[in-house]
């Protein structure tokens, strides 16, 4: 079995225009990082021209397609009855993307089957980090 997921979605740009931008996006999760979700954009999708990643923690995910969770530079909340609004904060402004709710539960889904909700510390390799460290 694999130690890592990716699932490609499409993310719609919410901006003042009146019809949304779709992008292509990219969530990955490892179970060598269990607690994080990683979001990636490439760069034909950012301002900079250059891959964009975020990363979060998959509690924030699960959480906010059934309610408004986080308060950092990641914010999730649910949209209507299939959507789920990502929240983007950085120094040059607010990205808001939403995604297909289906598609964030085939994703998590596939996650929890590498490393169950609640199990995650028994995937971080501690004593062999610390083996490393001390030399063996």
């Amino acid at each position: 079995m694999s130690s890592a997921i990716e699932q490609s979605v499409q993310a719609r740009m919410v901006a003042s225009a009146p019809r949304m931008e779709t992008l292509p996006a990219t969530l990955h999760y490892d179970r060598e990082d269990p607690f994080a979700v990683r979001m990636a954009f490439p760069g034909c999708a950012t301002l900079e021209g250059t891959e964009v990643s975020w990363e979060f923690s998959r509690e924030l995910l699960a959480s906010g397609m059934e309610t408004t969770a986080g308060m950092g530079d990641v914010r999730v909340r649910p949209f209507g009855y299939d959507r789920t609004v990502l929240e983007f904060h950085a120094a040059e402004g607010i990205a808001m993307v939403h995604v297909r709710t289906a598609e964030l539960r085939r994703f998590l889904a596939r996650a929890e089957e590498l490393v169950p909700v609640g199990e995650e510390s028994g995937f971080l390799g501690l004593d062999r980090d610390l083996a490393e460290l001390f030399g063996g």
